[in-house]
């Protein structure tokens, strides 16, 4: 890579959407504008699930080791952050709501005051949720009412307003973004679309009794690919207005029966469809949808990879998997 372009540091980079990010940032196209990629990762944490492995400088820190931040940062002080580490699964916050709340907010403080300090000059996308608004039946704006649902939604309200905060009281430049549901490959089978995936492919190569263990299939999410959602964080970094928030959205919202449905129809094989109770939550509102006019307008960015394109993928995939 040329020596001209922006170090940037991508946190979480061993999770599913870091992943696509860094794979974008090192991919065809990206010479010339970035010089270096930082990735970090939990010390001792998993491997990588990227593409862009070798091209990236892999470093082991914990958020919430304030003294190794700070020397992390003082290290390599970057010119561009994605903030994507933290605790992600809606689901599983609610038996674990203080320690999602303590890595999502006291993570991003020590992340935020680190750069404050050693690199101020920096630019930051922190990665919010939809899940912070109010329920609502009709389409959610960046300024429509908040009240999130989940111990993990308040997690990621609570993150947002240290960011702001950071980005009004010091020199870094603070943009958030609020995506929506995505999904794609390489994600894991604790969310519903690759776990569907995962269950239909074992089913169809005869490993699994064509019964399949659902949750709530009535609600309805606004999905996007994460090869979309990951290109939006790009696109925002590059031309989004510090200090605001945007949705991260499709601007369509699908039925979790659909997506069941299309994967089966994919597949081919006939399964029988059994709610599991284990599977459902305490909280599952019934809609979740934005709108994405605002990152439009700024931007210029949408989605670009229907839902169908990739239904095939996820489940190309879990089907290799084997």
């Amino acid at each position: 890579m040329a020596a001209s372009g922006p170090t940037v540091l991508v946190t979480g980079g061993a999770g599913f959407a870091a992943g696509h990010l860094l794979d974008l940032l090192t991919g065809p196209g990206a010479s010339g504008v970035v010089s270096r990629v930082i990735a970090w990762h939990r010390p001792g944490g998993h491997a990588p699930t990227t593409t862009a492995a070798g091209a990236v400088d892999w470093t082991g820190v914990d958020l919430l080791d304030e003294p190794g931040v700070m020397r992390a940062i003082e290290a390599r002080p970057p010119d561009h952050v994605y903030h994507l580490a933290g605790a992600t699964h809606q689901g599983k916050s609610f038996a674990q709501a203080a320690e999602v709340l303590r890595v999502n907010t006291m993570g991003t403080d020590v992340l935020l005051r680190a750069l404050a300090l050693h690199a101020p000059h920096a630019r930051v996308i922190v990665t919010g949720t939809g899940f912070v608004y109010e329920p609502s039946e009709q389409a959610v704006a960046e300024d429509a009412p908040l009240r999130p649902p989940s111990p993990y939604a308040l997690s990621k309200l609570a993150q947002e307003l240290i960011a702001r905060h950071a980005g009004a009281t010091t020199p870094v430049q603070v943009i958030v973004c609020r995506a929506f549901n995505h999904l794609g490959p390489r994600q894991t089978a604790d969310y519903f679309a690759p776990n569907f995936a995962r269950q239909i492919a074992a089913i169809a190569r005869g490993a699994a009794e064509p019964v399949l263990k659902v949750g709530n299939l009535t609600g309805r999410r606004d999905l996007t690919d994460v090869r979309d959602v990951v290109r939006a964080y790009v696109d925002v970094m590059a031309r989004g207005t510090a200090g605001e928030v945007y949705n991260v959205c499709s601007g369509t919202a699908h039925a979790v029966r659909d997506v069941l449905d299309g994967l089966i129809a994919i597949s081919g094989v006939r399964v029988d469809v059994q709610v599991a109770p284990e599977l459902l939550r305490p909280v599952d509102q019934p809609l979740l949808l934005g709108t994405r006019a605002k990152i439009g307008d700024a931007t210029g960015w949408a989605p670009a990879i229907p839902l169908a394109d990739t239904l095939r993928d996820l489940l190309a995939e879990w089907t290799a998997r084997g």
